[in-house]
């Protein structure tokens, strides 16, 4: 397909859409980013990159950018809430000749990928309406402009108003969980990605490079409470290990829940979505960035190759499924064995459990 012509919007300007325009702009096209937001500084969040984002960032020849950023991770370690050792998974291995894992502040790959995305958002732009159009697709804003394009991308994270908007699906379904985010300094020092499993609630700690810790925790549930950092204290008072420590020294809470988004489709007509705004789960695996970078090397390489825009769009959600259905189903796998009660659970991990949890990667080590 002739690429410099195409006329394309990408909705939403996080992770996924920038990685879009990015991997678009490698492949000619020279397509148009807006996002409702104002342009402001990212949160203050960590990010945990296995080994396929890795890869992705390599197509997207940004591997040399973030090199220097956050702290790579040789080894994922699992205790149980006592502080004792239940197993762990060798990264370096599971993910030979795929990539190293990496963590790093979120704010700082947000960085990287909009120098690499050309830099150009239109902020504070939000798509009022969308009209399939024989060819096109009719794009109006809340300010009353209207333009024309051949594809619309929804990059706008789970609870997308392109997918509203074009009739690919409602709101997000909750997956059952309360999460907890924040950034620690001055904490435990660490090397590992460490977990700590509990009774239907965990504690993950990973450094991101300068002494700071991502911290993320969950529990099941659907209602965030009203004092998160109160709560937190509460779940894990009796955890050991560097938890003490880490209770003591944050000061200040994110709190959320978790969403799944599973559609019978990722397009309609020639507007397509992509990343979250089509297949989020439970950041459990840590694959969401992932999944969203391995989305826009693959929809680039499948206009590229494609004779028309239709077509391009069939191809690309064939060969992005099975993959975001194995995250989906192995999410669930490792959440339902996260709830199993420790007395019958630990024992199975300290036997088997650095098998079980390297076993979730394996379709994911294999090629795009």
């Amino acid at each position: 397909m002739r690429s410099s012509p195409l006329r394309i919007l990408i909705v939403g300007a996080g992770l996924a859409g920038l990685a879009v325009a990015r991997a678009l702009r490698l492949a000619g096209f020279r397509p148009d980013v807006t996002d409702k937001l104002p342009a402001g500084e990212s949160t203050d969040a960590g990010l945990y990159l296995p080994g396929n984002a890795a890869r992705a960032l390599h197509r997207l020849d940004l591997h040399d950018p973030v090199r220097p950023l956050g702290q790579v991770i040789h080894r994922q370690r699992f205790f149980d809430a006592a502080g004792a050792p239940l197993c762990e998974v060798d990264l370096d291995a599971l993910w030979a000749g795929v990539g190293e894992c990496r963590a790093l502040p979120r704010g700082d790959l947000h960085r990287v990928l909009l120098s690499g995305a050309g830099g150009a958002v239109r902020h504070g732009a939000e798509v009022r309406t969308l009209e399939l159009l024989p060819g096109a697709v009719g794009v109006t804003f809340t300010d009353g402009t209207r333009t024309e394009y051949d594809l619309v991308i929804g990059a706008d994270g789970p609870r997308s108003s392109v997918r509203t908007l074009a009739a690919l699906g409602g709101p997000p379904r909750p997956a059952g969980h309360v999460v907890y985010r924040a950034v620690l300094r001055d904490g435990p020092t660490l090397t590992d990605w460490t977990g700590l499993l509990g009774q239907r609630c965990g504690l993950l700690l990973v450094p991101i490079g300068e002494g700071r810790l991502h911290c993320y925790a969950d529990e099941a549930g659907t209602e965030p409470p009203a004092d998160p950092l109160a709560r937190l204290r509460e779940l894990f008072a009796d955890y050991r290990g560097p938890v003490p420590e880490v209770l003591d020294t944050l000061d200040r809470v994110d709190v959320g829940i978790t969403d799944e988004v599973d559609l019978g489709r990722w397009h309609r007509g020639r507007v397509l979505l992509v990343g979250d705004a089509a297949h989020a789960t439970a950041p459990t695996l840590s694959q969401g960035a992932a999944m969203a970078l391995e989305d826009a090397v693959v929809l680039a390489e499948s206009l590229r190759a494609a004779g028309s825009v239709e077509s391009a769009l069939v191809a690309y959600e064939s060969r992005r499924r099975p993959r975001t259905r194995w995250v989906a189903d192995r999410t669930r796998d490792r959440n339902r064995t996260r709830d199993v009660p420790p007395a019958l659970r630990d024992p199975l991990l300290r036997g088997r459990g650095g098998r079980i949890f390297g076993e979730h990667y394996r379709l994911l080590v294999g090629p795009l």
